[in-house]
């Protein structure tokens, strides 16, 4: 279980890096840093679970406007945009290795109802739930990676 942590942390540091262009700028915050880096951990592994923006920055012993900042500044997305992508990263990995139906993959994902999952999903990776599993299980890896991931690779 420890490899797949490590797969999905070094996926999510490339997608990051991708998505933001280079390494993200973390000068000057080596203390804010780690503690927004131990929340960043944190929604890694619950990413299904409701994490609002003042419990996150309470947690981080920040002010919402300066844990906002710093977790952009670290990773380039906001709080919310980051929750939504861990969420549908962690679906694709399960529509990958398990048979569970999409919506109850969509459900355990902190998607209130299938409509949204599908809605994110398809912006996210460019395809349905379904085709992408369908597509995976053929080995047609384009569909495989998020649309940032794909376009890094055509560079």
């Amino acid at each position: 279980m420890a490899e797949w942590e490590e797969i999905g942390i070094e996926l999510a540091t490339r997608t990051l890096q991708i998505a933001t262009g280079g390494e993200p700028n973390c000068r000057n915050l080596p203390a804010r840093e780690a503690r927004v880096t131990r929340i960043v951990r944190m929604i890694e592994s619950r990413p299904d679970l409701q994490h609002r923006l003042g419990s996150l920055a309470h947690e981080a012993k920040l002010s919402r406007y300066h844990f906002l900042r710093i977790f952009r500044q670290l990773t380039g997305l906001t709080p919310h945009r980051y929750i939504l992508s861990a969420r549908l990263r962690r679906a694709a990995m399960r529509l990958l290795l398990e048979s569970a139906r999409v919506l109850d993959v969509a459900l355990d994902s902190g998607f209130g109802d299938v409509s949204n999952f599908n809605h994110a999903f398809l912006a996210e990776f460019g395809v349905s739930p379904r085709v992408y599993r369908r597509n995976a299980r053929m080995g047609r890896a384009e569909f495989v990676l998020p649309r940032g991931d794909r376009a890094g690779l055509s560079r």
